[in-house]
C-alpha cells in the first residue's frame, strides 16, 4: 500500500521549526527532507528513521521495521510525540549529510 500525502503532510506539521522542511515521492513512498537531508522515510503510512547513534538514547526501546523489501532495519518513529520527534530530527538533521548529486551519463 502506498502511502499518502494526507500522512506526509502530517509529518511535516509534526516536525515544522525544525528547519527547511520539504518531500519528495518515491515510488510511491515519500523521503521527507529537513535543510535538504533525507531525514524520514514514509512507507505505508509509516515514519522510519535510520538506526544511527545520535538517535539510539531515544528510539533503543522502539519498534523497529523495514520499510521495503531488501531496506536495512529502520527504527519506527512515534510521529504524535512531538518534542522526541523534533529532537530525533535536530539530532538526525547534524549527522545526516546533504546527498550529492550523482552525475548524469553521456
Amino acid at each position: 500500500m502506498a502511502s499518502d500525502i494526507d500522512f506526509v503532510n502530517f509529518v511535516m506539521e509534526q516536525i515544522s521549526g525544525a528547519g527547511e522542511i520539504s518531500h519528495r515521492k518515491m515510488f510511491g513512498e515519500y523521503m521527507i527532507y529537513v535543510n535538504q537531508k533525507p531525514i524520514i522515510l514514509i512507507c505505508d503510512n509509516t515514519a522510519y528513521v535510520k538506526k544511527l547513534d545520535c538517535v539510539k538514547e531515544f528510539l533503543e526501546t522502539e519498534k523497529t521495521g523495514f520499510p521495503y523489501d531488501g531496506a536495512k532495519e529502520h527504527y519506527i518513529l512515534d510521529i504524535d510525540s512531538g518534542e522526541t520527534t523534533k529532537n530525533i530530527v535536530s539530532a538526525l538533521e547534524k549527522v545526516i549529510p546533504v546527498p550529492v548529486p550523482k552525475k548524469k551519463r553521456k
